[in-house]
């Protein structure tokens, strides 16, 4: 995988600037979260409700990130202060580390604030791009014992808060496993929580590109299957008396060309 730096010029909002891509970064899922960050806001809350109805709901008035090219760092939970409050990102922090130090917490591809059923939510999105995102045998990376032990413990914590069928794991879909362990944690905090994965449609410039909606849903739950119960995605699965949805969603977000002399806009569609 290329790692190789590039410095991109980009307009935010303090005029134009630098700001340093891995090559890898400029294709696939993260490209596409970003370009999609990057739309104007109405057409940027027009898409991700396209996303997240009829479960949840944004507005102009919602906090998102990353914030398109512009500004592109993702959330993670247990240190963005945009989210949660001091109290809950201590108590994720706690929860999922022994050893906080340098060991690294969940990235997520896109968080915004929401409204689900006139309560102030999270949307927790995971995007994918091409069939070599779902890795079956993933595992937990910790090098830390303590720390690798904690996160064990939580995703086995997570297994049995969510209930009957479910099977999270450090030693195979790890990611997916840990996804669902950290939206089932911040349920359990009283914040409702939209766990969205979205499949990217349609990215030529990767290998096995999903085709359409059942290519990436038929994906999905063969990656899931033994971690995830198949009658829990687009359903609400409570935690106490919070709400956990898990969505399956697709969207074509691609750079398209519009004229023979190749200027260049990014397409949305649903």
């Amino acid at each position: 995988m290329n790692d190789t730096l590039r410095s991109v010029s980009v307009q935010s909002t303090n005029g134009e600037r630098q700001v340093k891509f891995r090559e890898r970064e400029l294709r696939g899922s993260r490209f596409r979260c970003l370009l999609a960050t990057t739309l104007p806001r109405p057409k940027l809350v027009e898409w991700t409700n396209s996303v997240i109805q009829p479960f949840a709901e944004v507005s102009d008035l919602d906090t998102y990130m990353p914030e398109g090219f512009g500004n592109p760092e993702e959330a993670r939970l247990g240190e963005t202060s945009k989210f949660l409050d001091a109290d809950q990102r201590s108590a994720l922090t706690k929860w999922w580390l022994t050893v906080p130090g340098r060991a690294n917490t969940p990235n997520w591809d896109l968080v915004s604030t929401c409204n689900v059923d006139g309560r102030d939510g999270l949307i927790l999105l995971e995007a994918k791009a091409h069939s070599g995102e779902l890795k079956p045998d993933d595992s937990c990376g910790a090098k830390e014992v303590k720390n690798r032990d904690r996160i064990c413990q939580a995703i086995k914590g997570a297994s049995k808060t969510l209930g009957t069928g479910w099977s999270l794991k450090t030693d195979r879909c790890y990611q997916l496993s840990n996804r669902f362990a950290w939206a089932s944690k911040v349920a359990s905090l009283g914040v409702p929580v939209v766990l969205v994965y979205l499949g990217f449609l349609n990215a030529v410039e990767m290998p096995e590109p999903f085709q359409d909606h059942a290519d990436w849903e038929k994906h999905l739950h063969e990656y899931a299957d033994g971690c995830v119960p198949n009658g829990a995605w687009n359903s609400k699965v409570m935690i106490n008396d919070t709400p956990l949805i898990p969505l399956i969603r697709s969207t074509d977000v691609n750079v398209v060309a519009t004229d023979a002399r190749r200027n260049i806009r990014a397409a949305v569609e649903e």
